[in-house]
Order: structure tokens, then C-alpha cells, then sequence
């Protein structure tokens, strides 16, 4: 009976990310996402699922050792992204019984309540993926 070995070869491991660099790649990936969202006016559906991609792609492209800024990553990258929008496109953001000349920081409260499911579904998707990474690494020598 032969035991297999299943190791992450160094030509693959080579191609993860620094949880920096996967950062930036996901804030500049929202950044876009936004641009692209709001030529409409408004912020709406392509945001939520741009979102959720962003944040369950992360934890895949990082170094296992480097999974703790990825699990931190969603709430914050949301709440920033809106807080922009609320700040350079206030009028984007259109949730029901919000006053027109409410303040940024009303704005920025409605949009994250308002997207508390996309929010709670990237967040599950996540940390679903970190647990998953970490239950299947090989055992460290």
C-alpha cells in the first residue's frame, strides 16, 4: 500500500500572492467595478456580484500563511468603497425613505444597510473558502 503525497510544487507556489498585493488587486478590481456600476447613475446589481467575486477570490490567490488580512478584507472594502461613493457620486445611492440631502455619513449608514446581504454573502463566502484552505493544506514539516 503506497501512500500518496499531495505537495504544492514550488513552480505553483511561486504564484501566489502577498496578502498585500492581493489587497491592492482587489481594491483595484472594486475600483473598477464601481466605474463601471455607477455609468448608470446608480449603484445596483453589478456592484453586489462584483463584490462577492472579489472578496471569494482573494483567499484563493494567497500564500496559505497569509490568510488572516484576507478574512478581515470584506467589511472594510465594502464600507470603504461606499464611503467613495457616498463622497464623489452621493446621488448614486438611492435607498428607499433616504432624504436627497442627507448627509454623507446618512448615505453611507443606508448603503451598507442596504447591502448587508451582499455584505453577509461575500463575508460566508469568505471565510467558507479560508477554512476550506486550511483543512486541505499539507501537513507542515
Amino acid at each position: 500500500m503506497t501512500q500518496e503525497v499531495h505537495r504544492t510544487s514550488t513552480r505553483v507556489s511561486r504564484h501566489d500572492l502577498s496578502a498585500r498585493q492581493a489587497i491592492v488587486a482587489a481594491c483595484v478590481a472594486m475600483t473598477a467595478i464601481v466605474l463601471l456600476d455607477l455609468a448608470d447613475g446608480r449603484v445596483s446589481l453589478l456592484y453586489s456580484v462584483g463584490f462577492v467575486l472579489i472578496v471569494a477570490t482573494v483567499p484563493l490567490s494567497v500564500d496559505i500563511r497569509q490568510l488572516f488580512p484576507t478574512g478581515v478584507l470584506p467589511p472594510v472594502l465594502l464600507v470603504v468603497s461606499l464611503l467613495l461613493i457616498c463622497l464623489f457620486d452621493p446621488s448614486a445611492v438611492r435607498v428607499g425613505g433616504l432624504a436627497d440631502d442627507a448627509s454623507t455619513f446618512a448615505r453611507l449608514i443606508a448603503a451598507t444597510i442596504d447591502h448587508v446581504a451582499t455584505l453577509g454573502i461575500g463575508y460566508a463566502l469568505t471565510l467558507a473558502i479560508i477554512v476550506l484552505r486550511i483543512v486541505g493544506a499539507p501537513e507542515q514539516p
